[in-house]
């Protein structure tokens, strides 16, 4: 997956100010205690990424 992408999914689940906001503030256990940018920045995968996100907003299979 391609970071523009990511972006892409996150902004349409999550609408553009809210999508930046959950990736620079909300702590993610299932990334080892990193936010979304910091998981970026560290070289995460980044469906793992995605994976992570929709678990913890329990966003529909159909649109994961």
């Amino acid at each position: 997956m391609r970071l523009s992408h990511f972006r892409e999914l996150m902004e349409g689940e999550f609408g553009p100010v809210r999508a930046a906001s959950l990736a620079r503030d909300h702590v993610f256990a299932d990334l080892g205690g990193r936010t979304v940018e910091q998981a970026i920045e560290a070289g995460l995968d980044l469906r793992r990424v995605w994976r992570a996100v929709c678990a913890a907003y329990e966003v529909p299979p159909a649109r994961r």
